[in-house]
C-alpha cells in the first residue's frame, strides 16, 4: 500500500477528539502536524500523537502533508481551505463547506484548477444507519419514493456548549449547523435537489450560556433559530425539513421516507449507526431492518479515509461537489425564506456510490 497518507489538522476544538479517535491508529493515514490558535492546545495534542509536530498554521500549510483536515470554526472554513488548496494540498473540511455559497463555489473551482481533492463532512451518513436505509430504498422495499420528512428540534446548544456564540452569528443557526446531516442524508436516499421554498423565525434575541466559565452570560442571536422548508428533488420526491434551536423535544423520527409500498424510518443522521424500521402497505406494525450496508464501527473521519482510499478508482463518497450542493440547498432555503419565493438551484450532485457492509479496518487494507 505504500507509505501512509500524511494528514495535518488545523483546529483542535471540541470535534477534533472524535476525528483523532478514528485517525490516530488507522494504517491508511498518519497525522504528521497539528495547528491551533492556542499553541498550548496543539502542543498537548501533538504530545499524544507519535511523529506529529505542533506547528503554526502557516508552517502546516507549507509543510509535508498530503491533506489538510480543516476543523476550524465555520467562519474560517473557506479561508483555511483556500490556503491549503493554494499550497497544493487536498483538503477535508468539517461541515459546512463554507458559510456562503460563493465561498463554497470558489473552494471547489480553485481545487479543480489546482488538481487537488476536496472532501467534506458529514460522513456520518456513510455508517450503517443511513446506508441500510438507502439499500432498502434501492432494492425497492418501499416502491417508488414519493416524499420524506426530516426533523431536528433542540432548545439550543448554549445549554451545553461553553462557547456557543458562533451558533448564533452569521454562518450559524440550526440549518447551517445541523442541516448538513439531514440534507446530505436526503441526497443519499433520494438524490439531488432541484428547488426549495422556506420560512424562518427567531424566538428570542438573546441566549444564556448554561455551562462552563461563562455560565449566565448573555449572547446575542443574529440569525433565525427555526427554519422550515420544502426540497423538490430531481426525481420528483418532496422532502420537508425542520431545524430548530427553539423547541424542547420531538417524537418525530429524524427522517421518514414514504413510498408507494411502505414507509421507512431512518435513524438520526448525526450518528453513524441506528435502527432502520419499515412499515409496509397493509401492515400492522413496524419491523426492524438488519444492518446490511455501510461502514461498521465508523467514527468522524471515515469520510477522509474513504477519500484517501478511493485511490482514483471511484469518487469520494463525502466529496466536495456533494458538499457544495448541500450548501447551496441550505443557503437557497434561507434566501427563499427571506424573500418569500421558490428558488431553483444552480448545482447538482450525483448520489454517492453506496457503501457495502465494510469494517473501518478494511479500508486501506
Amino acid at each position: 500500500m505504500g507509505d501512509p497518507h500524511r494528514v495535518g489538522i488545523v483546529g483542535l476544538g471540541f470535534i477534533s477528539q472524535a476525528y483523532l479517535d478514528t485517525l490516530r491508529s488507522h494504517p491508511a493515514v498518519r497525522i504528521t502536524a497539528v495547528a491551533d490558535l492556542d499553541p498550548t492546545r496543539s502542543a498537548a495534542v501533538a504530545a499524544e500523537l507519535p511523529g506529529a509536530e505542533a506547528v503554526s498554521v502557516e508552517h502546516l500549510l507549507g509543510g509535508d502533508v498530503d491533506t489538510v483536515l480543516n476543523l476550524t470554526i465555520p467562519a474560517a472554513h473557506a479561508e483555511i481551505a483556500l490556503r491549503a488548496i493554494d499550497a497544493g494540498k487536498n483538503v477535508f473540511v468539517e461541515k459546512p463547506l463554507a458559510v456562503t455559497f460563493p465561498d463554497g463555489r470558489e473552494i471547489i473551482d480553485r481545487a479543480a484548477a489546482a488538481g487537488v481533492q476536496v472532501g467534506c463532512a458529514p460522513d456520518t451518513v456513510l455508517g450503517t444507519g443511513t446506508q441500510t436505509a438507502r439499500a432498502a430504498i434501492d432494492r425497492g422495499l418501499i416502491g417508488r419514493p414519493l416524499s420524506a420528512s426530516a426533523v431536528m428540534v433542540t432548545p439550543g446548544h448554549e445549554l451545553w456548549h461553553p462557547n456557543p456564540d458562533f451558533y448564533y452569528t452569521a454562518g450559524g443557526g440550526p440549518l447551517l449547523d445541523m442541516g448538513p446531516y439531514y440534507i446530505t442524508a436526503l441526497v443519499h436516499l433520494l438524490g439531488p435537489v432541484r428547488a426549495v421554498v422556506g420560512a424562518a423565525s427567531r424566538l428570542r434575541t438573546e441566549r444564556v450560556i448554561g455551562s462552563g466559565a461563562r455560565t449566565g452570560q448573555r449572547i446575542p442571536v443574529e440569525v433565525d433559530s427555526h427554519v422550515s422548508g420544502v426540497l423538490e428533488h430531481v426525481n420528483g420526491a418532496l422532502s420537508t425539513i425542520t431545524t430548530s434551536f427553539d423547541g424542547v423535544a420531538t417524537t418525530a423520527a429524524p427522517i421518514e421516507v414514504h413510498g408507494e409500498l411502505g414507509t421507512l424510518a431512518v435513524p438520526d443522521p448525526n450518528h453513524f449507526d441506528g435502527e432502520s424500521r419499515f412499515f409496509p402497505l397493509g401492515g400492522t406494525e413496524w419491523r426492524s431492518l438488519p444492518s446490511n450496508a455501510g461502514y461498521t464501527g465508523a467514527g468522524r473521519g471515515i469520510g477522509l479515509l474513504d477519500l484517501v482510499t478511493a485511490a482514483g478508482q471511484r469518487a469520494p463518497r463525502a466529496g466536495g461537489e456533494l458538499a457544495l450542493h448541500v450548501l447551496e440547498t441550505m443557503t437557497a432555503l434561507l434566501r427563499a425564506a427571506d424573500e418569500g419565493r421558490r428558488i431553483e438551484l444552480t448545482t447538482t450532485a450525483e448520489r454517492p456510490s453506496p457503501v457495502p457492509l465494510t469494517s473501518v479496518a478494511e479500508l486501506g487494507g
